[in-house]
C-alpha cells in the first residue's frame, strides 16, 4: 500500500504558478495511477489531473493548457505544475493513488494524501 504526502501549497495572486508535489512511500508511485482532485468550500472533491502506469496523462477542460501533471521515477514523486491561477483554482489540493489503470472517479483511488491548500487571491 502506497502512502501519499503532498507539499507546495500556498497563498498566490492571480496568474501566478505553483508547482504541487505528492510524494510516495511504501510502494512506488510509477505502479500505480496517480490522481490530483481538489475541493473547494461548499463543493465537492473533482478530479482534475491523472497519471497513469504508462505515464500517459489526462487532464479535464477546466485547467487544460494551464495545469501539467508529470512524474520524478527517481524521487518517487509527482507533481502538479499550475500556471495561469485563477481565483476559482482555490481549493484543497489532494493526490490519490488507484491500481485501476486509468482510473478517474474518486471511488478508484484507495489512498490519499493529507491535501495542501492552494489560494488564489489579490
Amino acid at each position: 500500500q502506497v502512502q501519499l504526502a503532498e507539499s507546495g501549497g500556498g497563498l498566490v495572486q492571480p496568474g501566478g504558478s505553483l508547482r504541487l508535489a505528492c510524494a510516495a512511500s511504501g510502494r512506488t508511485l510509477s505502479d500505480n495511477t496517480i490522481g490530483w482532485f481538489r475541493q473547494a468550500p461548499g463543493k465537492e472533491r473533482e478530479f482534475i489531473a491523472g497519471i497513469s502506469r504508462s505515464g500517459s496523462t489526462n487532464t479535464v477542460v477546466s485547467v487544460k493548457g494551464r495545469f501539467t501533471i508529470s512524474r520524478d521515477n527517481a524521487k518517487n514523486t509527482v507533481y502538479l505544475q499550475m500556471n495561469s491561477l485563477k481565483p476559482e483554482d482555490t481549493a484543497v489540493y489532494y493526490c490519490a493513488a488507484s491500481l485501476v489503470p486509468g482510473a478517474v472517479a474518486e471511488s478508484k483511488f484507495g489512498s490519499w494524501g493529507q491535501g495542501t491548500q492552494v489560494t488564489v487571491s489579490s
